[in-house]
């Protein structure tokens, strides 16, 4: 009996391919359909018009827990449901977000260059001197489950949080120090203004010039939700010309970056390459749950992560 087709954008990790057990046929992004499922590894493009190419669908499956690369209600439409990873990555991510808060205020990776270069000859206290992170304030934008983490590791910095939602949340205020803010109001007073929002219509372009032009010189933007969110042209202007003290970026719009953009040319930006949930563990978990809402579809059962 032939295994079943699925389509992947391979190459998929190790991990995911000893979890299959060869218990698939693992399809080029390039081969001809039909096959019997989509498993999306690297957040290529799913849309409706592929779907029809490569039907009939029983399952898509996503290695990770945001789906703005996949049209679910496309699939919706055609009764395909999609699994994802969520709850997994929420501390994983939570951690680089302060990993990128500490190097940006702190001028980590400038400061690891200068310190490996030619120009480091003598010790002077005045220079290179970063923002504190501890006792100062922090906005996070989107406080759901990756925003409460990171608002979590704020209390051991001394740190006052604010945030702004969709929907305020008495017990997230009381259990995480928190407090409600607009979003003007936040981008006004944060010194590390966080973004933890998933990326939808409602926030492509969330932070624009306008915001941008709302925050403090002083003030550090932090982007661990999509590169969308971001206008990336009017960040490009505003790092340009100081009007804010510094980025540091998970994500970009392309990613990756072209790798003429300016922004990389920058020295007050610190890039990493979508490193997240880039952890042993919380790689394997994601593995874990992507394979078995995998087989749940195959199968015909329920997906146990399914979303929507």
């Amino acid at each position: 009996m032939p295994l079943p087709r699925v389509f992947a954008d391979l190459p998929v990790s190790p991990v995911v391919v000893e979890l299959l057990g060869g218990r698939v046929e693992l399809v080029p992004w390039d081969a001809p359909g039909p096959v019997e499922a989509i498993y999306t590894y690297g957040h290529p493009l799913v849309d409706g018009a592929m779907m029809d190419r490569l039907a009939p669908l029983k399952v898509i499956s996503n290695f990770g827990v945001g789906v703005d690369h996949i049209d679910v209600k496309a699939a919706t439409v055609r009764g395909v449901p999609v699994g994802n990873t969520p709850g997994i990555l929420d501390g994983a991510t939570a951690d680089l977000a302060f990993a990128l808060i500490l190097a940006a205020g702190r001028r980590v990776v400038e400061g690891d260059r200068y310190a490996r270069g030619p120009a480091f000859t003598r010790y002077d206290p005045s220079y290179m001197l970063g923002r504190e992170v501890h006792s100062s304030t922090l906005g996070i934008l989107g406080m759901g489950r990756i925003g409460r983490q990171v608002a979590l590791r704020a209390q051991g910095f001394g740190m006052r949080v604010l945030y702004h939602n969709r929907n305020r949340s008495d017990e997230t205020e009381v259990a995480l120090k928190a407090t409600y803010a607009t979003k003007d109001e936040l981008l006004a007073t944060a010194d590390y203004v966080v973004l933890t929002v998933p990326l939808t219509p409602e926030t492509r372009g969330l932070v624009g010039r306008a915001e941008l032009a709302l925050m403090k010189p002083t003030a550090t933007l932090v982007n661990v939700a999509r590169g969308a969110v971001v206008d990336k042209d009017a960040l490009t202007e505003a790092l340009q010309a100081r009007r804010i003290f510094a980025a540091a970026l998970d994500v970009t719009d392309p990613e990756p970056l072209p790798r003429d953009h300016p922004l990389l040319a920058l020295d007050n930006v610190v890039i990493t390459p979508h490193l997240g949930s880039a952890t042993e563990e919380t790689r394997r978990r994601m593995a874990e749950l992507s394979v078995v809402n995998l087989f749940a579809g195959l199968e015909g059962k329920p997906l146990p992560h399914r979303v929507g």
